[in-house]
This record gives structure tokens, C-alpha cells and sequence, in this order.
């Protein structure tokens, strides 16, 4: 399901007129749209009555469509038009006054009473007030209506449900911001195509359940559209194959950098995602004490690591390390691994990044430009490598750090605080879609830019959104058994991109099934690991 933003429908609308379609005929089959999903909430519509809430534009057009077919199919609908101007030339607005639909008008009700009145006495509210591209905050009579909706929403939780048309008034519609008033929907339903802001906190909060209203845009202009949501469907169709006569051999292997005296349990975590996702083997390359303490999976093998401190891998673990990684499939480096100084070092070692980067000049060494380019054909020869928690916080101390790593090589899984980190800034802007397209295209890698909903982004522009927030997902530990999933689907040979975008899906069903058994209070991370083969096998069942 593709995302876009206001000015990407807009163009999509117009393209579909272009194509043939007319503005009238958008309208009715958005309407209509609204109206099967009304429908659906209402059950048996026969005597239940409908408040629309009906706004100047489009949105409010969508509306009167939707009351024209609820009131065909049984309903009492009853429109509150706000700032519509009269029937003449509305000809939605007509064939509701033909059908004698009750009207009443804001203009008449300064004090919302009948707005109240009428909400109290609803079986479904539909905002139909404004749709997309609102900036500013809502402000006097609109603040009032949202507010006089929300409040009668809350009175009666189980009796009255909201439906929004396109988006909840109120909420911006690229970023999902909220400033001051917003409708809280029980569902909403995107007209055409889902806008960003849907998906983007404070926003998402307001949407409910996400559903579609086609229209009819031209497939060949939905191409151009970059964004989409990370649905089952595109989930399904990225499993790794399990062939029946397949080894351990046949689905790659995992080497997990990670791990200090402080975390150890981080590394656990990560080498347990990844053999939970299905990959053949996994080792642990850690320091020598760090292993002593155990608890690990007994089915991870290990790879001692030279210390520069007690428990923090050191600087010349580097050639320990470069002996053994030409028989892995996939590289995860960083899951607790601590900020000892060493252990940068070690990290900076192993990337070439620990001395400055020569520049062409006038009188440069030719040892040191022949030094840099050997760093860059060592690292062209790395697998695939997952880079994630105190990797990340020792690239973004390094100047420069993305120009000197190869392209399209590695997955980074930063949550916010590091991509603050990594960008230098203090604040990120508040579209964390385009956040994270911007930095993989200037970095010339997959990101993946953790949070309520998470981002996945190509180099190429091509991003995933994935909106499933579970509060059970906020605790120490989950994202390193992310990065392990993600690691693990990369030794099953996914492309970057693909494996990153499997493993946020696995990672989220593995989260609803936690809290779904537990609540979204007092999981840990460790209740993942059998969930996420459990999540993986109910993905693929699905589609037989």
C-alpha cells in the first residue's frame, strides 16, 4: 500500500483525470468507500443513526456522498455542515435534500448544543471536515466541534464510534502532527492512497484502524511513488525458501561482534535473533571474559576476542576477527558493546576509519593514498554487515564517516538518539519517513530508524513505513534481537533492503503475539525469541 504525501495525491488525482476520470466520479467512489466501511461498523443499519460531519471542501463532498448511500441502505443520517456554502451548485449536497436528509447548520449552534445532542443520541460520528494538507492549528468554532465530538466519544466508548474521512481533522497530513485539537477516530478511511501522517506519531494515535477507499488512480502513476507501508502482503512475499533438503549449510552463517563485562546480554539477545529467524549457524566473537560469564544459546559457537581492557574487545582483535570472516554470510557489529576507548578503537580499526582520510593534493604521499585504497578493498570484501547500537555511536565521533565506507553494504538500525548522533544535530524534524530516505540516500545505505513506527529506507529513494506501536516493545533488548533478525535473513542471502524490511515486520508480529499473552507491561525482550519462528510460520501459512 503506497504512502504519499499532500502534493503526491494531489498530482495522483489530477493524473487520474488526465487519464479520463472526472472530479465528480473521485468523489462518488471515495464516498462510496466510506460508506461500506460505515456500514461494516454499523452492522444491521436498519434505525441507526449517523451524524456527518461535513466541511467546506472535498472532504466534506466525500461526506455527502457516504450519507446519500447510508441513507439509501437504511440509516437516520443527520449532516452538521460547517462553513458549506449552500446547495446551489453542490449537487452532493442536492440529492441529500432530495432524499430529505435532516440538516443542521454550525452557524446556528454557537455553543454546539445540537452538536451534542445529536452525538449523544448517534450510533456513528463521520468526520468529513477537512482532509489533507491543514498547517495550522484548529482554532475557535472547528476547535469547539472537534472537542464537543471527542468528549461525546469518550462519554460513550463502548455505544459511539468515530469514523474519519481520509484523515482525522486535525491532524497534518505529511507529518502527522497534532497541534491542539485533533478528532480521535475508532477508524479511519484513506481516500485514494494513505497519507504519511497517518502513520506518524501524534498522529497515529488519532487514526484507529486503517482502511482504503480506491479511486482509481492509474497504476503507471503509482510508480513513481516511492513510500509504502509494510504490510503482511510484502512481508510474505520476502521469506528466505526452506528447502526440504537443505543444511545448516544451505541458510548461511552469522558472526555477531557484540557484547562487553556491562551487557552481555546483548549479544545473547542478538546471536538468539538470528538463529530464530532461521539462520544456519551463529557465532560470538566477544572478549575472552565476557564469554566466561556464559548464558547463551548452547546452540551459538564462539569466537574469543582479544581484550584492550577487562571484558572490552580491543584494538587488535581486528586480525582475529579479519581471519574468520570469509566464511560468514552476514556481519552484525555492535549490541553492547560498550564505549571503552579500546573498543572504538578496535571498531574504527576494522572499518579503516581510525586515521584521517587522505585528499588529492599537491605533494600527497602515494604510500598513503596506496594505504587508503588497500583499507577500501578490505572492506569491499566484508559481508553484509548490520550495524547497530555502540557501532553506530562510534561512527557518528568519526568526521566523515559514511564517505569512507562502501556503498550499499551495510543495514544501520539507529533509534533516535543515534540518528541525532549520526546527523550532528540536536533535533530530528518531525517526518521520520523523510529523515530516514534523506540519510540512506546520502549515505548510500539501508537505514532502518527504529521507533513507535519504524522507518526502513534505501539508498535509491524506496522507503517502508511500519506503524504497529506496542508499548510491550519499550525495554532493554529488543532492538538487539532485531539486529540479530535482520543479520540472520541477510546469511539467507535477502538483499539489504529486503531483509531489513522481513526483519521490522517479524520483529513487530513477534511483539503483538508477546503482548497479546502478556500485556504491554512487563515483557522482556527474551519473550521474543520464540515468537519470532512462530510469527514467520504464521506469515507463510497465510497465504495457503
Amino acid at each position: 500500500m503506497r504512502l504519499v504525501t499532500t502534493a503526491q495525491m494531489r498530482a495522483l488525482e489530477q493524473a487520474a483525470v488526465d487519464a479520463g476520470a472526472t472530479w465528480d466520479g473521485l468523489m462518488e467512489q471515495a464516498g462510496w468507500g466510506v460508506a461500506q466501511e460505515a456500514l461494516r461498523l454499523l452492522g444491521p443499519v436498519a434505525g441507526r443513526r449517523v451524524l456527518i460531519l461535513v466541511g467546506p471542501g472535498n472532504n466534506g463532498g466525500d461526506g455527502l456522498v457516504a450519507a446519500r448511500h447510508l441513507h439509501d441502505a437504511g440509516a437516520l443520517v443527520t449532516l452538521y455542515l460547517w462553513r458549506r456554502r449552500g446547495p446551489e451548485g453542490d449537487a452532493n449536497w442536492q440529492r441529500c435534500r432530495a432524499r430529505k436528509i435532516r440538516e443542521a447548520l454550525a452557524e446556528n449552534d454557537p455553543h454546539q448544543t445540537t452538536l451534542r445532542n445529536l452525538a449523544q443520541e448517534a450510533d456513528l460520528v463521520v468526520d468529513a471536515l477537512l482532509g489533507m494538507g491543514i498547517s495550522r492549528p484548529l482554532e475557535g468554532e472547528l476547535a469547539a466541534i472537534v472537542e464537543t465530538v471527542n468528549a461525546a466519544r469518550a462519554a460513550r466508548p463502548s455505544d459511539l464510534r468515530v469514523l474519519a474521512v481520509d484523515l482525522p481533522t486535525g491532524v497534518n497530513s505529511d507529518t502527522g502532527a497534532v497541534v491542539g485539537a485533533a478528532i480521535r477516530a475508532d477508524v479511519t478511511v484513506a481516500t485514494g492512497l494513505p497519507k504519511r501522517g497517518l502513520l506518524l506519531f501524534p498522529g497515529r494515535d488519532h487514526v484507529g484502524r486503517l482502511v482504503l477507499a480506491e479511486i482509481g488512480i492509474p497504476a503507471q502513476a503509482l510508480e513513481e511513488v516511492m513510500s509504502a507501508m509494510l504490510t503482511a502482503e510484502e512481508a510474505r512475499r520476502l521469506t528466505p525458501a526452506r528447502p526440504a533438503d537443505a543444511h545448516k549449510g544451505s541458510f548461511g552463517k552469522v558472526l555477531v561482534v557484540a557484547g562487553s563485562l556491562n551487557y552481555p546480554g546483548a549479544a545473547s539477545l542478538a546471536c538468539a535473533g538470528a538463529a530464530r529467524v532461521g539462520a544456519g549457524l551463529v557465532t560470538l566473537a566477544t572478549g575472552r571474559t565476557v564469554l566466561l560469564a556464559g548464558g547463551r544459546p548452547l546452540e551459538v559457537t564462539l569466537l574469543p576476542l582479544a581484550e584492550g581492557e577487562w571484558g572490552a574487545i580491543g584494538p587488535n582483535a581486528v586480525e582475529e576477527l579479519e581471519e574468520h570472516l570469509a566464511g560468514y554470510a552476514a556481519l552484525l557489529l555492535g549490541p553492547g558493546l560498550g564505549s571503552a576507548e579500546c573498543t572504538r578503537d578496535f571498531v574504527q580499526r576494522l572499518f579503516g576509519l581510525e586515521r584521517p582520510r587522505i585528499k588529492t593534493r599537491v605533494g600527497f604521499l602515494a604510500g598513503a593514498v596506496a594505504d587508503e585504497q588497500a583499507v577500501a578493498t578490505k572492506l569491499e570484501q566484508l559481508p553484509p554487515t548490520v550495524l547497530d547500537a555502540d557501532g553506530l555511536n562510534t561512527l557518528a565521533a568519526v568526521e566523515g564517516w559514511h564517505e569512507r565506507l562502501p556503498r550499499e553494504r551495510f543495514v544501520l538500525t539507529p533509534h533516535p538518539g543515534e540518528m541525532r548522533r549520526l546527523l550532528k544535530v540536536e533535533a530530528l524534524p518531525d517526518d521520520p519517513l523523510a529523515v530516514a530516505t534523506e540519510a540512506a540516500t546520502r549515505w548510500g545505505q539501508v537505514v532502518v530508524l527504529k521507533g513507535a513506527t519504524t522507518v526502513i529506507a534505501a539508498p535509491d529513494g524506496r522507503s517502508l513505513a511500519y506503524s504497529q506501536p506496542n508499548p510491550a516493545l519499550a525495554t532493554a533488548g529488543t532492538g538487539d534481537v532485531l539486529a540479530g533478525a535482520i543479520a540472520g535473513l541477510l546469511a539467507q542471502g535477502l538483499a539489504l533492503y529486503d531483509a531489513a524490511a522481513l526483519g521490522v515486520y517479524l520483529h513487530g508480529a513477534a511483539g503483538a503475539r508477546v503482548r497479546e499473552e502478556l500485556g504491554d507491561a512487563g515483557a522482556l525482550a527474551s519473550d521474543l525469541l520464540l515468537e519470532l519462528p512462530r510469527a514467520l510460520k504464521a506469515l507463510k501459512e497465510t497465504a495457503r
